[in-house]
Order: C-alpha cells, then structure tokens, then sequence
C-alpha cells in the first residue's frame, strides 16, 4: 500500500464524510453551543495546521534521520523536504483537518448546553505538575541512553510541553466541556492506531525494535505509534476546543491587553 494509498483510503474518505456531516448540519442550521463560538471553527482548525506542520516537521525529520522508523522508498512518491516524503507531511495535516472537524461536528452533540461553572483553579496546576513529572521522566531517559526508550522519550519530550501548557491555561475549562474532549480524543486515537497499525502490517512504514520497548497491541502496533496518536489527538482536542471556547477569550483578555500597550 502506498503512503497516498492509504491517506486516500483510510484519512481521505473520513475525512470526506465529516465534511458531508457538517455540510448538512449547516443546512440544517446547527451550530456550536454559544459558549464554543469565540473563533470561527474553519479559522481555528487551519491555524491548527499551520502549527501542527510548523512544530512536528522538525520532531519527524530528527525520527527519520537517526532510524527511529523508516519508510519503503518503493511506496512514496519520491519528494522528500528535509528527511521525510511529502506524504508525512500531508498526513500532519489531514490528521488535524479530521480530529478538527470532527470535535467541531460532535460539540453541538456533546457540549454542555449551558456553562457548567468551571472547576476548583488547583485542578490546572495539579493537572501541569503531574504531566511535568512524566515529561522529566521522559527527558532522563534521553539523558541515560536507555536505547529500547528512546522514541517514547522523544515523543513524549516533544508533546508534553505544549499539553502542559494548555492544562494550565484551561484545564477547568477542558473539564468543562469533558465529554466533547473525551470522546473525539479516545475515538480518534482508536481509529488512527487501528489504520497505523494497517499500514506497518503493509510495509508501507517501519518502527525501529531497536528503539522501542518492543510491546505490541494487538500483536502488530508498537506501544509508541500509539502514544503517539493519543498525545497528537490531545493535542488538537484541547487546542482546539481552548480556542473556541469564549471562556478561554475571557481569560487570555488582560494578557492581550497587556501585549497591546
């Protein structure tokens, strides 16, 4: 199976779906809940992209270039931009389009209809202190070398600053809308390692054994490729609802205002 193959096949056509969903939802005149519309969703899930291409091109090219996976040259087009075909770096950002647009599709579904109070503001610093502890642990075993860590550490190294410090900008109004985020995080992370784990079956990429901890869901899936569509679905699901959330607009207003003098 070709990269373009299977981002056709098993991100393309989802993604095509979700698009007619919220296409007829539109029809329809179905909306964000009030308390989601302090962007435009559109705005909001490209500018997503723009970051998400931005802040992992340099991550996947360092994976690349020092053997942590690989791809089959004979299943790529052939472009390459740095150390990584121009498939990865259309995957960054149909992968975003998809969570994206379906966290924008299940809200008005899942979201509170009206603002629940926010929870107790210790929850956002006790939130960032433990993802802080796992991101150290994460950083030491880069440091010591342990080889069979190494891309569990450099996943986590990468993704857990960001995470940390969206928990503590608004982790009590993550809480707030919990299901929404819940629900697009665990379905998005089961559908993407499900198609991953296709791909790896297929050739049509390889995960280093040398430097994972060699665990396998479902016989096929390494533990990391999971990890990793859990940390990057994360990443979009609390960056985007954040974002939409005029709660969080309330919040980031005396900062701007300051930045603005």
């Amino acid at each position: 199976m070709t990269y373009f193959g299977f981002l056709a096949i098993f991100i393309g056509i989802p993604l095509l779906i979700v698009a007619g969903l919220l296409w007829r939802d539109r029809r329809h005149g179905r909306t964000l809940p009030a308390a989601l519309q302090s962007w435009s969703p559109w705005t909001v899930i490209w500018g997503h992209v723009v970051v998400a291409v931005a802040y992992t091109s340099p991550w996947d090219n360092y994976l690349v270039a020092t053997q942590v996976w690989w791809y089959d040259p004979e299943l790529v087009t052939g472009l390459v931009i740095g150390w990584v075909p121009i498939e990865e770096y259309t995957f960054f950002v149909v992968q975003t389009l998809l969570v994206g647009m379906w966290l924008v599709w299940l809200a008005p579904r899942l979201a509170p209809g009206e603002a629940e109070p926010l929870a107790a503001t210790r929850w956002r610093w006790i939130g960032t202190a433990v993802l802080g502890v796992i991101w150290l642990g994460s950083v030491t075993i880069l440091l010591v070398g342990w080889q069979p860590g190494t891309y569990l550490g450099l996943e986590l190294g990468w993704a857990l600053p960001p995470i940390m410090l969206q928990t503590a900008f608004g982790a009590d109004i993550l809480w707030r809308y919990r299901r929404l985020v819940a629900t697009v995080i665990v379905t998005s992370t089961l559908y993407l390692s499900a198609t991953d784990a296709l791909a790896i079956a297929s050739g049509t990429w390889t995960i280093n054994p040398e430097q994972t901890v060699q665990v396998y869901l479902g016989g096929v899936l390494p533990l990391e490729e999971f990890v990793f569509f859990l940390i990057t679905s994360t990443l979009i699901a609390f960056g985007v609802t954040l974002v939409l959330a005029r709660a969080s607009q309330a919040r980031a207003e005396p900062v701007l205002h300051l930045l603005r003098r």
